[in-house]
């Protein structure tokens, strides 16, 4: 089976459980590959934005409902938890909306506003409204970088398209990641 045909049949749940799970690479790799024509660009969207919608709603009611579930436990003591409820306390609605462009509070974030009294229909809400813009954000800078590619390089074979995004995305989340070390390592010193 080639890797067309695998996109073509798994790739909407691929993006789904990607962006549930993971995050910005599966709603980027969905832009490139609906920018390839393997998938419509709104059905790829979509699926970002459903899946990032229902991990933040799976973390909202395990915070709320299972605090002493092993893996909330453990995230629950990670050291950005006092960011978070910094931020949460003082922005409670914008902190919902933007939680999930944060880098490194993305999965802790969820959790902690399921242990507040924020009602739970306010949460669904506006975790629908960010779900959405980030669905869509991630999904066109994907798209927008396969057009960018090809612009550059010609129509390049779909596995090299694919390594090309897949590097891009980890050379930006290396980047991120050293940038946050930098700034704890500077407020630790």
């Amino acid at each position: 089976m080639s890797i067309e045909l695998l996109i073509e049949h798994y790739g909407l749940l691929a993006i789904f459980l990607g962006a549930a799970f993971e995050g910005e690479t599966a709603a980027f790799l969905g832009g490139v590959i609906s920018h390839r024509g393997l998938l419509t660009y709104w059905s790829a969207s979509l699926a970002a934005t459903a899946g990032s919608f229902a991990g933040d709603q799976f973390w909202f009611f395990a915070g709320r409902y299972a605090a002493r579930w092993g893996p909330v436990r453990r995230l629950m003591e990670r050291p950005a938890l006092a960011r978070v409820t910094r931020l949460l306390e003082r922005y409670p609605t914008g902190f919902i909306l933007a939680f999930r462009f944060l880098v490194g509070l993305r999965t802790i974030s969820p959790i902690v506003i399921g242990t507040t009294r924020i009602p739970t229909g306010k949460f669904i809400i506006l975790n629908a409204v960010a779900a959405l813009v980030w669905g869509q954000l991630f999904t066109a800078l994907g798209y927008l970088f396969g057009h960018g590619i090809q612009q550059t390089l010609g129509h390049l074979p779909l596995h090299r398209h694919l390594l090309i995004a897949i590097g891009a995305a980890a050379v930006v989340a290396a980047a991120a990641l050293a940038f946050r070390k930098m700034k704890l390592s500077a407020r630790h010193s």
